[in-house]
């Protein structure tokens, strides 16, 4: 099992709760891109890297099937919310915040 544990507390200042066995699994999909700093964050400035976000992530992993303007929207939202981080976000929080969004915490705790 990941650890999430180095992320709980940035979380927590977003989210509207803390699903740990969600947190976990994000850690364990990202594996080792979480070593190297510039890919342990996402930086909304990026149209490339969130584009890769909304394929790779909201496509991809949560299973998404929204359109693609709906899925910038919450991108976009996420990176509102994330504002007060700076330029860079971690990629944790970015994550399970766009779960959280779609309602797929529970999902990805399964």
């Amino acid at each position: 099992m990941a650890d999430a544990s180095a992320y709980a507390e940035n979380i927590k200042k977003y989210a509207s709760g803390y699903n740990q066995a969600a947190a976990e699994k994000i850690v364990g999909h990202l594996g080792i891109a979480l070593r190297n700093r510039d890919s342990s964050l996402v930086s909304c400035s990026d149209a490339g890297e969130l584009d890769r976000v909304r394929e790779r992530w909201c496509r991809g992993k949560l299973g998404l099937a929204q359109t693609k303007d709906d899925l910038d929207a919450a991108i976009k939202a996420v990176c509102d919310k994330l504002q007060p981080e700076g330029g860079n976000k971690s990629r944790v929080t970015f994550y399970y915040l766009l779960a959280e969004h779609f309602g797929k915490l529970g999902h990805l705790a399964s």
